[in-house]
């Protein structure tokens, strides 16, 4: 279905139109060779679906392999959110989209997955602007799984809260049929998630992106996240990220007011976490890195790290935690291994310099049990890696790949 350029939702007078509003996809089953795709032109201006008080915009229920694509929502400072599950969806395309005027409280969300377990989603290049939070995965009782997800290459910028929050999950009961069962794993990668002055202080900050628990046992309690690729720019009043669970995190960049990297229980466990090959600026005194809460029977390692701090680069604690092989050194001195680590967007460049330290030649990182990750071996910049360079970056000099700025990553 192909929308024509327009305002939907009100009309020329600016008045409310007529119900339903928005867009409901209730009853609509794809296939996977023949999804539903619901999409504006390719080029020129975009329909806009305007939001309510009394509804959420885009609602899907009993949906399967939709795609929904090249569409503004524009949420008006109102109380709907600008996508949300009402019912079971699964296979689902939330792509190309621009996502505004949904910050009128915390609580209003971009894309919303509570209340149903949803497998299989893509949400991929959105633009999500000042939203109360960007995107919401699950629900805060656990008791929505969001499985086998892939979110990639979108802008998040200017959230109130979370840029991004997946829940954690208590143990599946009453399991939809078709849903994953096995071990699968969400991968986020390549986005841009940046807070500002808009953000939270308080009791009601939050970090840029977080990530919750598998569940304790039974079906679904070995997947976990790979979390690479991704530009993490500023918080104000929390850490960048937050996890727990299996974690494989990995070829980041992060500019951070203060912490960067906060892997610690919330409300599950920490199992298996690699943080590995980021390259992290922080301005603030506290840990930059820091893990702790590790469980029986797993490991959490931090290593071939580059990491510049006004407080501790890195911290581990726990019998299976351990900190090898990483670069660091103060903030002040960040400029002397990377070529702009203080500049204004545009200008910033964390990039190594050339003849910098951060290539370590005679001991490259030992990369034992990492190729199981995807892009393993790739950085940033999807460049094959060459593990004697600490940090997100295989290289040194002038940077050949995308620069840092708020906006797609190219």
């Amino acid at each position: 279905m192909l929308l024509a350029p327009g305002n939907y939702g009100v009309d020329a007078q600016g008045a409310d139109t007529s119900s339903p509003p928005g867009l409901p996809i209730f009853n609509l089953n794809g296939t996977a060779n023949a999804p539903i795709v619901i999409t504006g032109p390719e080029t020129g201006p975009r329909p806009v679906l305007f939001g309510r008080n009394t509804h959420n915009t885009i609602r899907l229920a009993n949906a399967s392999y939709i795609v929904v694509r090249k569409l503004e929502v524009d949420g008006r400072g109102l109380a709907g959110f600008g996508v949300a599950t009402q019912g079971p969806a699964h296979d689902i395309t939330i792509e190309d989209n621009h996502f505004h005027g949904l910050g009128g409280d915390q609580q209003i969300v971009g894309i919303s997955t509570t209340g149903q377990p949803t497998w299989n989603w893509i949400i991929r290049r959105n633009r999500i602007v000042g939203a109360g939070t960007g995107m919401y995965l699950g629900n805060s009782t656990g008791d929505s799984p969001f499985v086998n997800g892939l979110i990639e290459n979108n802008l998040v910028i200017d959230s109130i809260g979370y840029c991004i929050q997946v829940k954690h999950q208590v143990v599946w009961t009453n399991i939809p049929a078709g849903m994953p069962t096995g071990k699968t794993t969400t991968i986020i990668r390549n986005n841009v998630f940046a807070k500002s002055a808009t953000s939270s202080t308080g009791a009601n900050a939050r970090p840029n992106l977080l990530v919750g628990d598998c569940p304790p046992s039974g079906p679904g309690s070995t997947n976990g996240f790979a979390i690479y690729g991704n530009f993490f720019h500023r918080n104000p009043t929390e850490a960048l990220f937050q996890g727990e669970g299996n974690i494989a995190f990995y070829d980041n960049v992060m500019v951070a007011d203060d912490a960067a990297v906060r892997v610690q229980t919330h409300n599950g466990s920490v199992r298996d976490v690699f943080i590995f090959n980021n390259t992290v600026v922080s301005g603030g005194g506290s840990t930059a890195i820091a893990v702790s809460g590790g469980i029986g029977g797993t490991a959490q390692k931090v290593l071939g790290n580059a990491v510049f701090s006004v407080g501790t680069p890195i911290s581990v604690s726990g019998a299976t935690a351990s900190a090898s092989q990483n670069a660091t050194d103060s903030f002040a001195n960040a400029a002397v291994h990377v070529n702009n680590p203080t500049g204004a967007l545009g200008a910033l460049d964390l990039f190594p310099k050339a003849g910098s330290a951060l290539r370590q030649a005679a001991s490259p990182m030992i990369s034992t049990g990492l190729d199981g990750f995807a892009d393993w071996n790739r950085d940033f910049n999807a460049t094959v890696r060459d593990f004697a360079y600490r940090g997100a970056y295989s290289g040194e000099g002038a940077n050949p790949g995308w620069r840092l700025a708020l906006d797609f990553k190219g």
